[in-house]
C-alpha cells in the first residue's frame, strides 16, 4: 500500500521565520550593511558597522545564515594568501522574502501570463493561450508532486486529501467541506481576479483541472463555485459538482 505524501516546509511559514529574524534591531543593521558592500565581510567588520562585539556579531550573523539569508566562507579579504585561519566571510544569498497575509501569488500569474505571450499558436487568441498555458503548468504540478509522493491510486477521498496538503502551499488555504468536497477559502490571486474574473478565474480553473489531471485523481473535477472573498473554484465530485458549470462564462 502507498504511504501518504509526507508534509513539506511551507513557504509562506519560512518566510515568516525569515522576517522574525530580522526583527531584532543589530541583526537587521547588519544584514543592511552587508547587502550594501556588495561584496563579502568579515565579522570585524560586520560588528564594526553597528558598534557590538565580533563574538555578539557571530551569534547573530550564524543566525542569518540559518534563515538562509547569508552565506558564510572561509576566505582572505582580497584575496591574499596569509598564514594562519582564514576569517569567516559573509556575504547575502539570493533569496527574496514576500509575506502576505493571506497568501498572494501574482508572480505565479504573471509567470502563466508569459508563457501564454511567448507560446502562443496560430489560431488562438490571447486569453485561449492563457487557459492553455495555465492547464499545462498544472499538469506540470500535479505530475512532479505524484512522481516525489508516489500516492498509488488516487479514489476522491484520498485525492482530496492529497490536495489539501499540496494546495495550501499555494496559498489556496483548504477546508474539508466533505468527505468529496474540497473549498478553497482564500484567492491567491485578488485583486486581480476581480478586475479581470473571466480571464483569471478562468485561467484558476484551468490550472487547478489540470492539476487534478497531472496527480491523476479518480472521480474529482474542478468547477467555477465563486463565492465572496474566496476561491472561484471548488474540488469535489458528484452531480452536484458537474451542475456547477466549467466555465467563467456559466456561472
Amino acid at each position: 500500500m502507498a504511504s501518504d505524501p509526507p508534509a513539506q516546509a511551507d513557504p509562506a511559514d519560512s518566510a515568516i521565520d525569515s522576517v522574525s529574524v530580522l526583527s531584532e534591531d543589530s541583526r537587521r543593521r547588519m544584514f543592511a550593511f552587508i547587502r550594501r558592500a556588495r561584496r563579502a565581510v568579515t565579522r570585524d567588520e560586520a560588528a564594526a558597522s553597528v558598534g557590538i562585539s565580533r563574538k555578539l556579531a557571530a551569534f547573530h550573523l550564524d543566525k542569518l545564515v540559518d534563515a538562509g539569508l547569508l552565506r558564510a566562507r572561509y576566505e582572505t579579504p582580497g584575496g591574499t594568501r596569509k598564514v594562519g585561519r582564514q576569517p569567516k566571510m559573509y556575504e547575502p544569498t539570493d533569496a527574496q522574502i514576500t509575506v502576505n497575509i493571506p497568501d498572494r501569488r501574482h508572480e505565479l500569474l504573471a509567470d502563466l501570463l508569459l508563457d501564454a505571450v511567448l507560446t502562443e499558436r496560430a489560431g488562438e487568441n490571447a486569453a485561449q493561450a492563457a487557459m492553455r498555458a495555465a492547464q499545462e503548468r498544472g499538469r506540470q504540478v500535479g505530475e512532479a508532486a505524484r512522481h516525489e509522493t508516489r500516492p498509488g491510486r488516487l479514489g476522491p477521498e484520498r485525492g482530496l486529501t492529497t490536495c489539501e496538503r499540496l494546495l495550501d502551499q499555494y496559498g489556496y488555504e483548504p477546508v474539508r467541506e466533505a468527505p468529496t468536497r474540497l473549498r478553497l477559502r482564500n484567492c491567491p490571486f485578488h485583486p486581480l481576479a476581480a478586475r479581470a474574473p473571466d480571464l483569471v478565474c478562468g485561467m484558476n480553473h484551468a490550472f487547478l483541472s489540470g492539476y487534478l489531471g497531472g496527480l491523476e485523481v479518480n472521480g474529482v473535477r474542478a468547477v467555477l463555485a465563486p463565492e465572496p472573498g474566496e476561491c472561484c473554484v471548488r474540488l469535489g465530485t458528484g452531480e452536484a459538482e458537474a451542475a456547477e458549470g466549467e466555465t467563467p462564462g456559466g456561472r
